[in-house]
């Protein structure tokens, strides 16, 4: 059959969202070969300037998918908004950017109308994009959103406008042990475990507006699989108030090595070479994302910690790219030597190659989607200790909703400013390393669904076909 088939995505240019968005396009490519094309769109944020190179680097082995970089958006919203309300600054930018989103989707459709040989079909966009569905609806195309969250994630932003209708307000931390009803979830939600810009008037009312859009698109996407998160699934499964059909198509993981921007590819050798020389499943990883950065009296009792546990430790200790400062000017003085035999501290590493390692035997998380699908994939159990976004609610539905995690900590992002001790982080650790092997037996479990998700007949590859049916038309 001849490719016809044009799918416009958007994606919210910071490099986790670029990175699935990405590999959630490869994947439909190399399912159906009725795809034409894939064009992403996007634009550059002072936040990640890196992102675009980063973007052309994932896409260069794959040609049927195109960037389409939008010119420099005028006017944007000031930084200081960003560091006060990170969402309501993320969907004044992506307001500022629709009409340059619509002049380039104008000129991709008008070019395919004069060729006649391929029709765009759709679009597919980022949550934080939903003003533009309304762009969609202009040029008669059916929008969806991609989710790059999880479906407990999606179930909040369902719960969260029927909870403004009647409590016309912010949460409050005070209010933090208060628990939601949220539909799809087993376990009654704490307050505190909500995400951080729930308590600050700017990003509540951002995160509000979005999940008001939500119902305006044609379906969900979202990165994760019915093995997973079961109950959610069941509860968007019984349709809601013509609330659109959330689609389970994850996990989407990049499992090819990916780039960093000036790495040295001799640090990635060091990293893996001392793996090499770990015993099984006895190496913690500690890393909390690319932007997942502590202070030195944090990163002192890390330090303790490690010390304390006696465990073989792989750290990446992630600094300040405008400081050029490194990893170990952040250490107490004397910890390197005295652990110089069973811990490497690094400032990258190559996540999903360390995941894979078989000397792996726990990882010390952030708990951002990517980390635990990639951490669930690989069968390697996560003691959680959030930053920042949702990643708190992520920590919640791990530990207390699906019993696959230790708690370290839920809420630390509410309790920003305290530095939690060497003993408690030790403690955690301890559990994650040498509790019960009912935890490690159950992420062993959860690695074999994830990947049967995604096999012909899987509920991901069922949900995925249904979407790309529905949006192109036919049988694939």
């Amino acid at each position: 059959m001849k490719a016809e088939a044009e799918i416009i995505f958007v994606a919210y240019p910071s490099s986790g969202h670029l990175l699935v968005a990405i590999e959630f396009a490869k994947s439909l490519i190399k399912r159906d070969d009725r795809i034409h094309t894939i064009s992403i769109i996007h634009w550059a944020i002072p936040l990640a300037p890196q992102a675009h190179l980063f973007a052309k680097s994932l896409v260069a082995s794959q040609p049927r998918i195109r960037l389409v970089a939008l010119p420099e958006i005028q006017n944007p919203p000031p930084l200081e908004l960003f560091y006060k309300a990170s969402e309501a600054y993320i969907l004044e930018f992506t307001k500022k950017a629709v009409p340059y989103v619509k002049d380039a989707l104008s000129t991709l459709v008008s070019s395919r109308n004069e060729s006649g040989s391929v029709r765009v079909v759709g679009l597919v966009i980022d949550f934080f994009c939903v003003p533009l569905i309304q762009v969609a609806n202009e040029f008669n195309l059916p929008c969806y959103i991609f989710q790059t969250s999880n479906a407990g994630f999606s179930c909040m932003m369902k719960y969260l406008p029927e909870r403004h209708r009647t409590i016309a307000s912010k949460l409050e931390l005070t209010s933090g042990e208060v628990e939601h009803p949220i539909p799809g979830y087993v376990c009654p939600v704490p307050t505190k475990v909500m995400p951080p810009g729930m308590f600050v008037k700017e990003s509540y009312e951002a995160w509000v507006e979005i999940a008001e859009k939500f119902p305006g698109a044609k379906g969900i996407l979202v990165n994760s699989f019915s093995g997973l998160e079961k109950n959610a699934f069941d509860y968007f499964g019984n349709r809601h108030d013509n609330y659109p059909p959330v689609y389970p198509v994850g996990p989407v993981l990049s499992l090819e090595d990916r780039p960093s921007p000036n790495l040295d590819p001799s640090d990635r050798d060091r990293v893996m070479r001392w793996l090499e020389d770990q015993p099984e499943s006895s190496v913690v990883y500690i890393c909390f994302g690319s932007l997942g950065m502590h202070g030195k009296p944090q990163i002192a009792e890390i330090a303790r910690a490690i010390e304390l546990v006696g465990h073989r430790f792989l750290w990446s200790v992630r600094t300040n790219p405008t400081k050029k400062a490194s990893p170990y000017d952040l250490l107490p003085d004397g910890f390197l030597d005295r652990t110089a035999s069973k811990v490497l501290v690094c400032d990258w590493a190559p996540q999903v190659e360390v995941l894979a390692h078989k000397a792996i035997g726990g990882f010390v998380s952030h708990c951002g989607w990517n980390s635990t699908l990639e951490s669930l994939w690989f069968g390697v159990p996560i003691a959680t200790w959030p930053m920042k976004a949702e990643q708190q609610l992520n920590a919640f539905t791990m530990v207390k909703e699906l019993g696959l995690a230790v708690e370290l900590r839920l809420d630390y992002v509410s309790g920003y400013g305290e530095i939690i001790k060497a003993k408690e982080i030790a403690g955690a650790i301890r559990s994650l390393m040498d509790g019960e092997d009912t935890l490690r037996k159950k992420v062993k479990e959860m690695s074999e669904s994830a990947r049967k998700a995604l096999m012909d007949g899987g509920s991901s590859f069922v949900a995925v076909k249904r979407f790309l049916d529905e949006l192109i038309g036919g049988d694939a």
